[in-house]
Order: C-alpha cells, then sequence, then structure tokens
C-alpha cells in the first residue's frame, strides 16, 4: 500500500510530475469540484467470473443480519474506517466503534523499530480490549489489525525478509510463493494481527515506476499464477482457510497501477478496457479464485477517472460481474484525491464502492461526514450497510469474532517463529532461484573455492540494507544498518562462509582494491539503494547510484587479471552494458531479503569446481538495450530487448554474450526528492540568490552577490571534497535570500500529507540576527530559532505539511526560500525529501 505516506514521484522530470491533487484541503472541508473528463465507459459483461472457494454461509449471513439490525448509523460508520495507529488511541476506539487499524511502514511502538514482540502485543491488546469494552453500551465488535507484510512481515524486528516480487517472479515457483505465504502468516500472527496487505498484483508496464519490484512480472500469466499462490499462502485453503496459522490476504491495488503514463506512481493508466482488462487485472480474477478477502483500491486512475471513483470497476465489475464478496480498501489516504473529495469528506468514492477507508489521521472529521451524509441521504443506508455486511462477512471468516485478546491466540509472543530456521531455509531457497545469470562468458562462474583467494567488493557486498531495499523496518527502508538485522546474512558473510567451508580464503574489499598476492576470483556486489513508491520514480532505466565507481572497480580488475563475476542488486533491470561486458560474469540478484546465503549457494562451486546449485531463474521482466528503452514489454511492436523476457543462461545451458554495445546516460543522477546535491542543483532545480531589486542570480561560478550593498553573497566551499558546498553570508544591509527555484513547477501535494519533510543541510556560521524565514511560494515559517547559535553541520527538518496548514499551495511549487533581513551566515550543501521521524515538529 502506499506508504504510509503517499507521496508523489519526485523525480521532478516531467516524466513522473503529478497532476494537482485534491487530498489537501483541511479536513472535512471539500475541494470545489474540478474539471475532469467523462468517466470512461465499463462493459462488465466483457469480464471474466470467478468462482472463490469460499462460499457464503447462510448462518453466518443471519448472523451479521442480525447484528445490522441492532447498529445506529454511528456504529456501523465506526467499521468502515481505518485509522493508523498513531493518530488513535483505545478510548477513540471505544467511542467511535472503529473497525480496524493498520500500522504504517515504519510505524512502530514508541517509535522503537527494535520493539519486542512483547510491545507490539501490548498495544494491539489495549485497542481489542476498548473495541469490546463493556462500557460500550452499542453493539461490540472485536478490531482487525492490519500490516503491510509484503516480503515477510517486513515492519518487524527479526522477522525473514524473504525476495521482493521481482524476483520470486525470476523463480517460476508457484508452490515456492505459497510457502512464502504461509510462512509470512505465522510472523504475522506472531504478533496478534488479522490482515497483510498483500500481494500486489500490478502487471508493470514501464520499469521507471519505482514500485517496479513489488510486481511479480511484465506478464499477466505469471500475475495471475502467483496471485493465487499468494493467496493460498497467507490465507490458507480448506479445513485450514483462516485458521490460527492464517491471515486476511489483500489482492491490491485494483487496477491498473502498473500501466500508468509514464510509469508515474498514482498516474493515469489510459490503456483501452480490453487491455485493462487483460493484462492489468488479470490476477484479481485468479486471487479470487484463491479465496482472497479483501481487495485495496489504487490510487491511480484510468483514463482520467480516480479508481477510487470508479462505480464502474469497483462495484460493476470487481464485486458484481467478478464475484468478489470480501471488503474493499482505500489506499492511504487515496479518497481525498478523487475531485470534490478531502481527506476528511468523500461520499463519491463510498458510493463508488469502497467500503473501508485507509484514513490514518483524519478520520474524525471523515467520520462526522458519514454520519452527516448517511443521515442526509448522500450515502444510501444500503451502501453502507452492504459496506459493513462485507467487513463483518470477512472478521466472521477470519475468526476475529473468536479468537479472543490478540495475546492469548496460538503463535502470538512465540517470538522463535519470527526469522524461524524454517523460514529462513524458505527465504534462502527463494533467493537461490530468483538468481538470474545474464553473462558467463568465460566460465568464471562456479567459483570454485578450493585453495583459492576470493575477493569480494561493491557496496552491496556486506550490506543487508542494500539487498532487502524498500519496506523495510522503515517505509523506504534506506536508514537501516546490519546490527537491525539479527540473524540475517549478507551476501559477504555468505561467500565467506561458503568459500572457507570448500578450503578457499575469503576477503572483502568493499572499494576492490587490494594489496598482497592477486585474489584468484572477484566477486562486486553492487546496485541500487533502497526506496519504495514513489521515491524510487525515475525518468530513466539507468543506475543512478554507484554507477561510475563500480564500473571503474570492474576495469581496474580487468586490467589487474582477476576473473571477476558482477552481482546486481536492484528492483527492476537496469541498463548496465558497460558493467556487463567489464566483468566476467553478471548476475541478477534482485532485492534478495535477509538471506544474502543463497546467492552464495549457487554461485560457489563445491571444492574442485562441480556446481552445488545451478542457476534456474529467467527474467520475467525484459532487460533494456539502452537506459531510455522503456516501455519495453514482450509482444509490443519493434521489440527489441538487450535480454528478452524469459532469458537465463545456467551452467548446464551456457551461452556466449560477447561484447555488448554502450549508450550514454544522463548526468543529472541525482534520486528523486533530492533539490540540492554537493551545492548543485538536481532535478530540475537550480540554486539562486535574489533581493527586491534583482529576485533571481544564478548561482555560477565560486562567487555571487546581490547587486548594490551586497546584501547576500554567496561562495564555494568545501565540506567533503572540493567545492561541494555554498556559504551564504547575510549582511543585514537589506532583506535577500537564497533560493531553489524551477522553470517549471512540481507537484508536492502528495509529500505533505503528513510523511514527508524537507531536509536541509547546513551549518550555522553566523546566529541569525532577527527573524529568518523558510517560505515554499511565499508561505513562510520562522525559522530563526534554529539558526540562533552557531553549528555544525546538521540537518534542518521542516514537515510539509507545517506549509500546507498554512495555506501553501504545494500542487505547483516553484521556489524554496530562506529569507533573512537581519545578519546571518550559513554554509549549505543539500536539500532534499526525507521521511518524517519521531520529533518532527513544525518550526516556531
Amino acid at each position: 500500500m502506499l506508504r504510509r505516506a503517499r507521496l508523489l514521484a519526485l523525480a521532478c522530470s516531467p516524466l513522473v510530475l503529478g497532476q494537482a491533487v485534491a487530498a489537501q484541503n483541511s479536513p472535512g472541508q471539500a475541494i470545489p469540484p474540478q474539471p475532469t473528463l467523462p468517466a470512461p465507459v465499463v462493459h462488465p459483461d466483457r469480464w471474466p467470473v470467478a468462482h472463490s472457494p469460499v462460499r457464503r454461509d447462510p448462518k453466518t449471513e443471519a448472523r451479521i443480519t442480525a447484528l445490522l439490525s441492532r447498529m445506529s448509523v454511528e456504529e456501523k460508520v465506526g467499521q468502515t474506517l481505518q485509522p493508523e495507529m498513531k493518530s488513535i488511541t483505545p478510548d477513540d476506539v471505544r467511542t467511535y466503534h472503529i473497525g480496524s487499524i493498520e500500522n504504517g511502514g515504519g510505524s512502530v511502538p514508541n517509535g522503537d523499530k527494535h520493539a519486542p514482540v512483547s510491545a507490539w502485543l501490548a498495544k494491539i491488546d489495549g485497542y481489542w480490549k476498548a473495541s469490546v469494552d463493556p462500557a460500550n453500551k452499542g453493539v461490540r465488535i472485536p478490531i482487525m489489525w492490519a500490516s503491510d507484510a509484503v516480503h515477510g512481515h517486513n515492519n518487524v524486528f527479526r522477522a525473514t525478509l524473504f525476495p521482493h516480487n521481482i524476483g520470486l517472479g525470476a523463480a517460476r515457483d508457484a508452490d515456492l510463493v505459497r510457502r512464502i505465504g504461509a510462512a509470512t502468516a505465522v510472523e504475522v500472527r506472531v504478533l496478534g494481527m488479522d490482515w497483510s496487505f498483500a500481494p500486489t498484483l500490478a502487471v508493470v508496464q514501464d520499469d521507471r515506476w519505482g514500485r517496479t519490484y513489488e510486481s511479480y512480472s511484465e506478464d499477466p500469466s505469471i500475475v495471475a499464477q502467483y496471485a493465487t499462490a499468494m493467496v493460498e499462502g497467507l490465507q490458507g485453503t480448506g479445513a485450514q482457510f483462516l485458521d490460527k496459522d492464517h491471515v486476511i490476504s489483500t489482492a491490491k491495488h485494483f487496477l491498473g497501477d502498473g500501466g500508468t503514463d509514464g510509469g508515474r506512481d498514482q498516474g493515469d493508466n489510459r490503456a483501452s478496457e480490453e487491455v485493462l482488462r487483460d493484462v492489468h487485472g488479470a490476477g484479481y480474477p485468479a486471487a479470487v479464485n484463491g479465496g482472497v478477502q479483501s481487495v485495496m483500491a489504487s490510487f491511480s486512475s484510468w483514463q482520467g477517472q480516480k479508481l477510487h471513483a470508479s462505480r464502474g470497476l469497483l462495484t460493476d465489475v470487481l464485486k458484481d460481474r467478478i464475484g468478489f464478496d470480501g471488503l474493499v480498501i482505500g489506499d492511504w489516504n487515496a479518497h481525498g484525491q478523487v475531485p470534490g473529495c478531502a481527506k476528511g469528506d468523500c461520499p463519491a468514492a463510498f458510493n463508488a464502492g469502497v467500503d473501508v477507508f485507509n484514513v490514518p489521521e483524519d478520520w474524525k472529521a471523515l467520520y462526522a461526514s458519514m454520519v452527516r451524509e448517511v443521515k442526509d441521504g448522500t450515502i444510501p443506508m444500503a451502501r453502507l450497510d452492504d459496506a459493513v455486511r462485507r467487513v463483518l462477512r470477512v472478521k466472521m471468516r477470519a475468526g476475529v469474532f473468536d479468537h479472543g485478546l490478540p495475546s492469548s491466540r496460538p503463535h502470538a509472543g512465540n517470538e522463535a517463529l519470527l526469522g524461524a530456521p524454517a523460514h529462513r531455509a524458505v527465504a534462502r531457497e527463494a533467493v537461490a532461484k530468483s538468481l538470474v545469470l545474464l553473462k558467463n562468458d568465460t566460465r568464471v562462474l562456479p567459483i570454485d573455492p578450493r585453495g583459492h583467494r576470493i575477493m569480494v567488493a561493491g557496496a552491496g557486498a556486506d550490506s543487508i540494507t542494500k539487498q532487502t531495499g524498500g519496506w523495510t523496518l522503515s517505509w523506504q527502508g534506506n536508514d537501516n544498518s546490519n546490527t537491525d538485522f539479527p540473524g540475517a546474512t549478507s551476501i559477504w558473510g555468505g561467500i565467506r562462509a561458503a568459500v572457507e567451508a570448500g578450503g578457499g580464503t575469503a576477503v572483502l574489499s568493499p572499494d576492490g582494491r587490494f594489496t598482497g598476492p592477486k585474489p584468484d576470483g572477484a566477486i562486486v556486489v553492487f546496485g541500487e539503494n533502497p526506496y519504495a513508491e514513489f521515491q524510487g520514480d525515475q525518468a530513466d532505466v539507468a543506475l543512478h547510484s554507484e554507477n561510475a565507481e563500480t564500473l571503474a572497480m570492474l576495469r581496474q580488475l580487468r586490467a589487474a587479471g582477476v576473473p571477476t563475476a558482477a552481482v546486481l542488486l536492484s528492483g527492476r533491470p537496469l541498463y548496465l552494458n558497460p558493467q556487463i561486458n567489464a566483468a566476467d560474469a553478471f548476475v541478477a540478484a534482485w532485492l534478495p531479503g535477509s538471506e544474502g546465503a543463497g546467492v552464495a549457494d549457487v554461485l560457489i562451486a563445491r571444492p574442485g569446481g562441480s556446481p552445488a546449485r545451478d542457476f534456474t531463474g529467467t527474467l520475467s521482466f525484459s532487460w533494456p538495450r539502452r537506459p531510455d528503452q522503456t516501455p519495453l514489454n514482450k509482444g509490443q511492436a519493434n521489440y527489441d530487448p538487450q535480454f528478452a523476457f524469459g532469458y537465463g543462461l545456467s551452467y548446464a545451458r551456457p551461452a556466449r554474450v560477447g561484447t555488448l554495445v554502450e549508450a550514454a546516460v544522463a548526468a543529472d543522477t541525482a534520486a528523486p526528492g533530492v533539490f540540492l546535491k554537493d551545492g548543485t542543483g538536481t532535478n530540475g532545480f537550480r540554486l539562486t540568490i535574489g533581493d527586491a531589486q534583482s529576485p533571481h542570480i544564478a548561482a555560477v561560478g565560486s562567487r555571487v552577490a546581490t547587486y548594490g550593498s551586497e546584501a547576500l553573497t554567496l561562495r564555494r566551499v568545501d565540506r567533503r571534497r572540493q567545492e561541494d558546498a555554498w556559504a551564504a553570508t547575510w549582511s543585514g544591509a537589506s532583506r535577500a535570500w537564497l533560493a531553489l527555484d524551477r522553470t517549471a513547477p512540481v507537484d508536492l501535494s502528495r509529500e505533505a500529507n503528513g510523511a514527508m519533510v524537507l531536509e536541509l543541510e547546513l551549518r550555522v556560521v553566523r546566529a541569525a540576527g532577527g527573524p529568518v524565514s523558510l517560505s515554499v511560494d511565499g508561505t513562510a515559517l520562522p525559522i530563526g530559532g534554529e539558526l540562533a547559535r552557531p553549528s555544525d553541520w546538521r540537518v534542518l527538518r521542516v514537515p510539509l505539511r507545517c506549509f500546507a496548514q498554512k495555506g501553501a499551495d504545494l500542487t505547483k511549487l516553484n521556489a524554496i526560500r530562506i529569507d533573512s533581513a537581519q545578519p546571518l551566515g550559513l554554509e549549505m550543501s543539500g536539500a532534499a525529501l526525507r521521511e518524517t521521524a519521531s520529533g518532527d515538529h513544525c518550526p516556531g
């Protein structure tokens, strides 16, 4: 599900800029109707009919009918709301009859990502007790608890972390996926939770999308096969359906999120209804055939209409035609993007077929709006009763009414099941099966360890953070270190163990340098840094981290005569022809998760050289020939990949790749959401200074100043390297400003919904002599207090919501400015959007 802060794709290129979003009005304040295209025509009779093995039970339906007859409007509305745990108390659950709660990505008890199981259970127990408290004189209905367990129970310390979906797609093993689902369900049950927001069934057609790694394949048949398998693994089948070992599964995001224009997160899918059905919709009948009990609506649009407002797709197709009788849940505040809606008021989404609002913070306003709208007829009582019936049906099927206190349930509190050896063994098997061998021209693989000295190099070699990727202990997954993963194994750790067990010596050298005897072989592990959702959107399919460094390392090893295998960690296929050319062997390892030893199982031979395990993975996504070659999917006209869908070498099926043609990669390699990097504007932003006389003076050369009195001077200084920062000195002669601005506006409205901060890397050289403001397009916040004393290099963090709350229009942001009319001295090197953390607050 979109973060836990659903924010826009911040690649800031025209390919990934979002449209103006309607979700940022104050809670409960309806947005004026926006000009929209007519709703696209849907033909439900052209869609397939599914056949769920979970049949309606007349006794259960009669029980639901009896409950509904006793429930007030207020009690019913409460069942349709799902707040995030940080914004609700047990007293709130009791008062508002809340039906379910979720913990978003990175949301953990007491802000501690190492929180023990006991802390989780204590928190969940408190909410559950409130939902059934006898002090509540109404109908008492136990809550459900949901979590984004998307590659294992990834929000929880010590959990097993399986490969992300893109790797599982390469494995071509539905039974493996089913076993992963079953293991994940048990680890979710350890925390007394009921519900997982998985699997993602996007059929990604444009690999620029930052969620590509959440997709199993560009091929809808693979996604459909895996949809059934993962649902069955999570929920169980037959007598095991939603028993003590299983949890509710969620098919997401309905519909078409993998085919948006330009690969833009939360964008518009412009496909025909036939393509929407046959490609993007392939996984949903399969999920229903597997018995799925929850479907999450997509943030994206189809032909200009937000999915959260599409009665044609949510109700006429999904519920009435396909036959889904579980509940439809919205995505994180996505209803607020529907024209005419706000996060605290959106009858259009509910009437379209959303049964449960995913409303992390503005749930009280939405509760009040819904109660009013049911009573005045805006929301028909029949629609409310249908939604609540679906919620109660799922709760009864899942045994929520019968299981009792979460901490008293089977498996609850059994920490031995988190990262259990049996689960880690499945994850290790998945890593080995997901590896795809792209090149092995000189048969450097497998590496015979006996008597050999093997060097392991690269930034990804000993980084469990890189190999686990996003959605790992936090939303973006980029704030972790190896110590955050007890029981896990880095790729280096697995290789070292295998080499030493085979009678060789392994040496770790992150920069690829060696002294003494030349290594007999090298393995270089590199790739993308962690990201999630729009933070991974980019304008091409090139590697934009460690690119030059890794290429130089590979070329140096080749020049030294060291046989070298490269291992790529990535959430998508990437143009890397220079690196492939520079390596003797090249392996796509995707994002393997916590069990890095699975890589060694295939790369390291038995003593003597015979393979311990062969490669079996094949590409479930086409591999690009050029950095701009996207969309790239099998079956399209002029299909010309570097490595085609289904490609994959093995020791038993060798082939020679030869030298690949190399293409140029665009120079601006800043990650999405970075506005200033090493003192240079990125992603369309430029650094300027100005005053009343000259508002825009470009920061060029080594020194620049405002005209006349030089109220502000700017000069290059060194921070980490030569001239990678700027020193800004305000004389106090008149008001002047330092700015980051763009010629074309960028939409940051989604980033302002509570989960992103503007982070400035700066050093206070001269304390502020008076008021200082930080503004976005004229909406200013006072930051003088943050600059009141000299400091060493630090970060200044200001939540974007602070600007939105003061009325800033973040749909068309052109400039970020620091203003002062008093003496002030700052040095600044970077500016970027980051995920919020505990302690972030509005200044002033």
